[in-house]
């Protein structure tokens, strides 16, 4: 569970849910009028999908004891209605005989008689051949001798809810919600303060918190109202694990935020290009010992660089996202919960045989996920037809083959749809290309392989469809692969064919139809580590519908070296984001 606490939770009594729940809850009959209990609550949760439902409700004298009964949803109402008699009459016989003083003397207790139960829709019982899952509707009246309930079908209900294990001052947190038969967007979030009292003290209101240098040291609680935009469920409530602590001070992303914090307008669209640095990389001897030795332990740890990293995400008010080197657990338990909080979704796609994969997030208000296409290189270039030649010519050298073959590159794509117009779309392609210095050509070859597939989802697939095509290519600009997709063509003589010596040569001449740029253009690096300062990421542009409006600066070289190289306890990642205005033509 990467970066966040389960806690265990329990439903709370809150006067501010009942007045909320009472704005917008749609009004309900309150059955026969005969009685003056006050009304309960008898919670009914039934899937069309499933073959059960389920009834909870208090049963017994004294408040009772709350009750789950699982019933068929096939099964005849007059059946359920007897097996809650069935289990009042047993509540009130077990408290009667627990009342007793004299337990080993006395008699057993008499029999008592079924109460009658009674299911009303407005003032007329439910006839009891109705199946249940037809007679347990929302706003019946359920009678159960002088008690009654008001059924709820199917309320919001929260599944999950975690805070982050690491709550740093000046970074927001972003808790893990779900909900069922409802959204987080609908929901209510509290957030508490445990002052030196010990009290508990209202923070703030929203789906994320961000606590100040003044909340160092004290314990953070969040309640939760589950709520589906027309009434809220049962509250429940957590504590974080520790206290608020220190963050780093001034972070390398602080001044590229001052530029994004406005968010852009049409017709400019933000993109944002990230390698991330997986924690399945982090955490090695390797890295600690030999890649990163400038770099202090904790720095390294998952949840530190997780605040930075969504910190700095959020910061930059994007509407692409794409990341590249995200551990699955990452994606699921930290990234897609604090994005969605900011109004992001997001879609994931790990490679084959690894932890790690690539992420590409949108703005929700803005786009949908019209498609996806993503391919592992590899299985696409033996089965997919539209490889066949290129699989040819690298079948002329078994060593390059069997090399291509081994690997579990992946290329991400997603057809994203305007909201606003329907017939505006976008193909992002998000890709980590194969790492090895001496591996140009291999490299070439992964990146023939996503041109074709690109061009099959943008000419066929969703024609005249625009490119904007982010990634770690691991190539610099003097390579051929860099060259290869700026001019759209390489030679066959091309000495990158060569890159790992003549054994490996496999030469072949390559096109391909888009016209790319790098919006961000040849910085000096993109990756800053001790042994290795070079341009490796690249947000490629298609130039007949796009062109660059503006470039975020890089942090100053002074920023980036404060502690040696990255990553570092100021910059999460041993990459720097690539960001870009791209404007519409």
């Amino acid at each position: 569970m990467c970066g966040l606490v389960g806690v265990a939770v329990r439903s709370l009594p809150s006067a501010g849910l009942q007045r909320l729940a009472a704005r917008f809850s749609s009004s309900r009959s309150r059955g026969p009028s005969a009685g003056s209990a006050a009304m309960q609550t008898a919670v009914v949760r039934c899937v069309p999908t499933e073959t059960k439902l389920t009834i909870s409700l208090r049963l017994g004298p004294e408040g009772g004891s709350q009750r789950h009964l699982q019933r068929e949803q096939s099964e005849s109402l007059q059946t359920a209605l007897g097996r809650i008699a069935h289990n009042l009459v047993k509540a009130q016989a077990k408290q009667t005989k627990k009342g007793r003083k004299e337990a080993a003397s006395a008699q057993a207790p008499a029999q008592a008689s079924a109460p009658p139960v009674t299911l009303y829709q407005g003032e007329q019982p439910v006839p009891g051949d109705t199946s249940n899952a037809e007679a347990w509707q929302d706003g019946a009246i359920l009678q159960v001798g002088e008690s009654r309930y008001r059924v709820e079908r199917n309320p919001p209900s929260l599944t999950q809810l975690r805070l982050p294990t690491s709550i740093l001052a000046g970074f927001p947190v972003c808790p893990k919600v779900e909900v069922e038969f409802g959204e987080a967007s609908h929901s209510l979030f509290e957030w508490w303060l445990k002052e030196a009292s010990g009290s508990w003290e209202p923070a703030a209101n929203g789906r994320v918190f961000t606590p100040s240098n003044g909340h160092i040291g004290l314990r953070l609680k969040l309640r939760c109202h589950p709520g589906d935009g027309r009434r809220f469920g049962a509250p429940v409530e957590l504590e974080s694990d520790g206290v608020v602590e220190a963050g780093p001070g001034a972070c390398t992303f602080d001044s590229r935020q001052w530029l994004t914090r406005r968010a852009p307008e049409e017709p400019l669209l933000r993109v944002v290009s990230y390698n991330i640095l997986a924690d399945v990389y982090a955490q090695t001897e390797l890295s600690r010992n030999t890649l990163y030795p400038y770099c202090p332990p904790y720095a390294l740890e998952l949840d530190y660089r997780q605040n930075l990293i969504k910190k700095e995400l959020s910061g930059y008010n994007a509407d692409i996202i794409c990341l590249q080197e995200v551990d699955k657990s990452v994606f699921t338990n930290s990234l897609s919960p604090a994005l969605d909080a900011f109004g992001f979704q997001g879609a994931f796609r790990i490679k084959e045989k690894q932890h790690e994969g690539l992420a590409t997030f949108f703005r929700a208000s803005k786009y949908r996920l019209l498609s996806q296409h993503d391919v592992t290189l590899s299985e696409a270039l033996v089965s997919d037809p539209l490889h066949t030649e290129i699989l040819e010519k690298i079948s002329t050298n078994p060593q390059v083959k069997e090399k291509v073959l081994q690997r579990s590159t992946t290329l991400q794509v997603c057809v994203l749809e305007s909201l606003e117009d329907s017939s505006k779309k976008l193909c992002i392609g998000n890709t980590h290309l194969y790492w090895h210095p001496k591996g140009g050509h291999i490299r070439l070859i992964q990146i023939a392989i996503a041109f074709r597939h690109l061009q099959h989802v943008t000419a066929e697939m969703h024609p005249d469809t625009p490119v904007i095509f982010c990634g770690d290519f691991n190539s610099t600009p003097d390579t051929g692969l860099y060259e290869f997709v700026i001019k759209g063509h390489i030679s066959a003589d091309h000495p990158d064919w060569t890159s790992n010596g003549e054994e490996e040569r496999c030469s072949m001449s390559l096109m391909h139809f888009f016209k790319l740029k790098s919006a961000c253009g040849e910085p000096a690096y993109t990756n800053y580590v001790g042994g290795f300062q070079g341009c490796l990421d690249y947000i490629f542009a298609d130039m007949n519908m796009f062109e660059v409006f503006q470039v975020i600066p890089f942090p100053s070289h002074e920023e980036i070296i404060c502690h040696l190289a990255l990553p570092s306890v100021s910059h999460p990642s041993d990459h720097i984001a690539l960001i870009c205005d791209l404007k519409c033509k």
